[in-house]
């Protein structure tokens, strides 16, 4: 009896030994994994403060320069270079009117006034300096002694390209990219990379690491994204020729916000290598390189200089199609589809008023305009453009996120993609009598869940496109007029009206060149009628939408042009109809 109270009273000491180890390790573990998280926030914060400090450094070696410069030609004339627009400038640096030097130090001068206040640079770039130094040997070149600005992304050697992400943080590129390689045999000089949005999905412009990009137009609004740097940087003056890249209106969202030119080319038209994308390996819908800039001679140009032997060769995947100018300089009257609203998402009254003004233009120049209805833009912007960009149900974005706080402007989305994907789907389903836009929209959210699934998805993409090509046919429509997302919105509000991106969106999918025209700004006629404006569905993505656009009086609206996949050079025809009429009709 005694050896069998022994044996409970050991059983019981090992039982308490037991629990007593197992909450030592239970608390051991969550300290380490406290202090790996403290750790963590700690090597961001320090990475975010040496990011700054770079910035900060590489700002003032360039605004210690310009003074130098300042000094020593006394009789520079900045402002009469800044007024010059690219073909004026190109014309009188080839002629030597004009020395490189002048104009570099003037941009130079003028992108440090406009970041001041806009916060749209991620730094100068150093090697511009000796660059300039070199520039004599590249005079034939077509952007002869042109500064130009880059988007983030886009590589060039010994500096980072973050994406906004700290994970991307001190890890420089040992290249530049094909497009900057190409810009510098065309003699041009790119002298400052541009702000974008964490993780570049996002048509705001804000991250953790540079902050806020404004719009130069108002204080109050943003700069749009993700080429929002480039927008801000080109509509503030700071710059004349910038390029950007766009994979949801990226180019051209901005361009709308910020009051300029930008253009998004068929896919594969322009070198993509070198240039960092959002998420690599998604294939459904498809990203591009493109110019953003003053006016669409700007645009033509650039085109001009970096559809060349020289990216034919550095990258043998883009077809050697040099720009065709004849097709470009065409006369002939066009039919055009017009779209005033696309039945998913109901524009400002801003947004309608430009299509209907630029289409009475066009009509009275002599080109025939007719009705266009969109295919299925109710199942095409959730099960091909979202489920297509986050086929991995976000894996990919949020794994690039890790140890880096989240920017505000993006709480909203992201927070989407840390619920199961089963509760997603139900939280969905439940939305559906309030919004059947979010119901859709969050059961994309989830992506395709099987690799069969996603071929299915890729195999609808086709279908859609191949689908809209034989109805622009069955139409005889040469071109398309649309809205573009406008005007600029208020701050944090791009997570939250995702269903506007069918305005711009559908055209990456499609692989359709688009391009957009600033052809107006908002009157206060416009602002009177947003007071009544209701949306298709009345959700509260339309609320939203009514309060992101409200108090923009004065701040421009453009229209979209868009094209058949590789008819890139007429879209550029067609935007420059629209930018002559308009300008003619205020003279």
């Amino acid at each position: 009896m005694e050896k069998a109270t022994q044996f409970i009273h050991s059983v019981e000491m090992d039982k308490r030994t037991a629990a007593l180890l197992t909450t030592g390790a239970c608390a051991a573990g969550a300290a380490v994994l406290l202090f790996r998280k403290i750790s963590s926030y700690q090597e961001a914060k320090s990475k975010i403060q040496r990011a700054r400090a770079r910035r900060t450094e590489s700002l003032q070696h360039a605004q210690e320069a310009v003074q130098r410069y300042r000094v020593s030609h006394p009789t520079a004339d900045s402002d009469a270079i800044l007024t010059l627009s690219l073909s004026e400038l190109t014309k009188e640096l080839q002629e030597g009117s004009l020395n490189p030097e002048d104009v570099f130090y003037a941009y130079v001068e003028k992108t440090l006034d406009v970041n001041e206040k806009l916060n749209c640079c991620t730094g100068v770039l150093p090697d511009s300096f000796d660059q300039l130094k070199a520039i004599s040997n590249n005079k034939r070149g077509l952007l002869y002694g042109v500064p130009v600005s880059i988007k983030d992304n886009f590589g060039y050697k010994n500096c980072d390209s973050t994406c906004g992400l700290i994970i991307n943080l001190e890890q420089p590129v040992q290249e530049d990219c094909v497009l900057v390689k190409v810009l510098k045999r065309q003699g041009a000089i790119p002298f400052v990379k541009t702000n974008i949005p964490q993780g570049l999905l996002s048509y705001d412009c804000c991250n953790p690491i540079y902050g806020q990009t404004i719009n130069p137009h108002n204080l109050q609004k943003t700069s749009g994204g993700s080429s929002g740097g480039e927008g801000a940087l080109i509509g503030g003056g700071g710059s004349l020729l910038g390029l950007g890249s766009d994979i949801g209106g990226s180019i051209r969202i901005p361009a709308s916000f910020c009051g300029t030119c930008g253009f998004k080319p068929t896919p594969g038209r322009l070198s993509v290598m070198g240039l960092r994308p959002a998420c690599r390996g998604q294939k459904s819908v498809l990203a591009s390189p493109g110019p953003m800039a003053r006016d669409v001679d700007s645009l033509v140009l650039c085109m001009q200089a970096l559809l060349c032997d020289h990216m034919f060769s550095l990258d043998p995947t883009v077809p050697p199609l040099p720009f065709n100018m004849q097709l470009y300089e065409r006369s002939q009257p066009l039919r055009i589809g017009y779209i005033e609203n696309d039945g998913y998402m109901q524009p400002s009254p801003s947004m309608a008023r430009a299509v209907r003004e630029v289409k009475a233009l066009l009509e009275d120049a002599g080109h025939t305009l007719v009705p266009y209805t969109p295919l299925k833009i109710d199942y095409a912007f959730p099960e091909l453009v979202v489920k297509g960009c986050l086929a991995d149900g976000g894996t990919t974005l949020l794994n690039n996120m890790k140890g880096s706080p989240v920017d505000p402007s993006l709480k909203h989305q992201i927070s989407f993609r840390h619920i199961p994907k089963w509760m997603l789907k139900t939280m969905s389903f439940l939305m559906n009598p309030l919004s059947p836009r979010l119901y859709t929209i969050g059961g994309a959210i989830a992506g395709c869940g099987s690799i069969p699934n996603l071929w299915k998805q890729h195999a609808a993409v086709e279908d859609y496109i191949y689908e809209t090509i034989e109805d622009w046919r069955r139409c005889n429509i040469d071109v398309l007029l649309c809205p573009v997302i406008g005007p600029a919105y208020d701050f944090l509000y791009c997570g939250k009206i995702t269903p506007v991106l069918s305005y711009t969106a559908i055209y990456n999918l499609l692989t359709f060149p688009a391009g957009v025209v600033p052809v107006s700004t908002v009157t206060a006629q416009d602002e009177e009628e947003l007071e009544h404006y209701k949306g298709i569905y009345q959700d509260q993505v339309d609320k939203f939408f009514k309060q992101a656009v409200s108090g923009a009086k004065g701040l421009p609206v453009s229209v979209q042009c868009v094209a058949l996949p590789w008819q890139d050079e007429l879209c550029l025809r067609f935007m420059k109809e629209v930018e002559h009429l308009v300008k003619q009709s205020r003279k």
